[in-house]
């Protein structure tokens, strides 16, 4: 079909709201794979990205989302993210689904790329994150084989050494690896993750 796009965000937009019903106010400040980053700051992170990556789709290079890329914060977080986060992943796939925003060039937290190339960073934060904050919260995950195979592609491009500030340098992995391992690991992410044990207070 002519009309058809590389990647469908509808699927890991709906598992990623399904995960923000899972988080609880005490969950906020978990630990999370991303190193520094607690669960509070995750979902500041995400909502900065999904408008981003939604102007990005549209091209419009003149939002502070597309021209810059501020720094994540717990304290910056909305204390209305549970109603406007998955507002906002619903308008990024909706962005997503027009084959106009994967051709031309396109801007986001200022970087010009190939907006197809945008296309997929996008994909790769959405499932990353997602399993980020799954992992950080104590719920299961799961994506597309086949979206995961498309990413592995995208990130095998990438440099071993990483890229500042998207990604760290490369796990190893091996043979026996899934499909998500694969990916994390080109993200520099350790798919055996957990946090941290608590230690029971003593009576």
């Amino acid at each position: 079909m002519a009309d058809r796009v590389p990647l469908d965000f509808d699927p890991p937009v709906r598992m990623l709201r399904a995960l923000l019903l899972g988080v609880d106010d005490g969950e906020l400040p978990n630990p999370t794979p991303c190193p520094e980053w607690t669960v509070a700051t995750l979902l500041d992170h995400l909502m900065g990205l999904s408008v981003a990556f939604t102007q990005a789709a549209h091209k419009r290079l003149d939002g502070p989302e597309t021209t810059s890329a501020p720094a994540p914060s717990a304290q910056h977080l909305t204390r209305h993210w549970r109603s406007r986060l998955p507002v906002l992943l619903e308008d990024l796939a909706t962005a997503w689904k027009d084959p106009a925003a994967w051709t031309g060039t396109s801007q986001a937290g200022g970087v010009t790329m190939p907006a197809a190339a945008l296309g997929h960073v996008a994909m790769n934060e959405v499932i990353m994150h997602s399993w980020d904050l799954a992992m950080a919260t104590g719920q299961e995950y799961y994506t597309d084989p086949r979206t995961l195979e498309v990413l592995i592609e995208f990130l095998a491009e990438g440099p071993e050494e990483g890229t500042p500030g998207l990604f760290g340098p490369r796990v190893p992995t091996d043979d026996e690896s899934t499909l998500l391992d694969q990916a994390l690991a080109l993200t520099g992410r350790d798919a055996g993750w957990r946090p941290p044990r608590r230690r029971r207070a003593a009576a």
